[in-house]
């Protein structure tokens, strides 16, 4: 299914390969997605019990691999300070290209939504503090997440919408607050209201994502998904779009390197 385009450059501007499903083929799938013009894999932050999985990684693939620091909302409990007080401390130490993946998630539990609201707002702060791009993780939280931002009026963050998931009136509200939407593997399924939403937003306001090893794209859905299938996203907006692959390789990607300054 590899198209192997060796002149085709993507980013996979979201995906968690250090988490244990990779444990065994890390250095296969990092050859899988450099055989089919990966240039970039950026790594989003879950929370401290993920940190040197994360750090190991980013060592071992130095400059391919690059982190965000941050703290997702599911990992948003009881003790929420500390871990925000961990990803801060390793802000100020670290090199880091984004704050993330953070956000408000409504979908699974809201026993701590006070809680995720706080941790939400804190790290759109650090995104002007560090002068960084936010990666915000939104799962039935749409009016949360810009009520949040709206907020935030003096000087406003820039970022990517991960895994965006609305309708075209929302994509443009997104968009009008300049940030980015990503689109990963959903776009491929056939209920999916994504390509809808491609077909409507210019290129230069989409980047590519996998969300490995999450929501692997057609043919692979269902299965562990990998850095290497996101030439198989780039390949189903070019089909939607009816223009050619390397096209959506080549805006997406500029896209993502003027975001996080690569």
């Amino acid at each position: 299914m590899f198209l192997n385009f060796f002149k085709m450059k993507l980013i996979d501007t979201h995906s968690h390969i250090y988490l244990p499903e990779y444990e065994a083929d890390i250095q296969k799938v990092i050859i899988n997605a450099q055989d089919v013009g990966v240039e970039l894999i950026i790594l989003p932050a879950i929370d401290s019990t993920h940190f040197f999985r994360l750090q190991d990684i980013v060592s071992r693939y130095e400059g391919y691999c690059l982190p965000l620091m941050g703290v997702h909302p599911s990992s948003i409990n009881r003790n929420y300070v500390n871990e925000l007080d961990f990803a801060y401390q390793n802000l100020l130490n670290g090199q880091y290209v984004g704050i993330g993946e953070c956000g408000i998630d409504l979908y699974w539990d809201k026993s701590f939504v006070k809680e995720q609201i706080i941790a939400f707002e804190t790290q759109v702060s650090w995104a002007l503090e560090f002068d960084l791009p936010i990666i915000i993780h939104q799962r039935e939280s749409f009016e949360e997440i810009f009520h949040v931002l709206n907020n935030f009026k003096e000087k406003k963050p820039k970022g990517i919408f991960h895994c965006y998931s609305g309708d075209i009136k929302t994509a443009e509200k997104c968009i009008e607050m300049e940030f980015l939407l990503g689109i990963g593997g959903v776009v491929s399924f056939k209920k999916s209201m994504m390509a809808e939403v491609v077909k409507e937003i210019p290129l230069k306001y989409l980047v590519l994502e996998t969300d490995a090893p999450y929501l692997a794209p057609v043919p692979y859905r269902g299965k562990r998904n990998e850095p290497a299938y996101i030439q198989l996203i780039a390949n189903h907006i070019a089909h939607i779009l009816n223009i050619e692959i390397e096209e959506v390789a080549a805006i997406t990607s500029a896209n993502a390197k003027n975001l996080f300054k690569l």
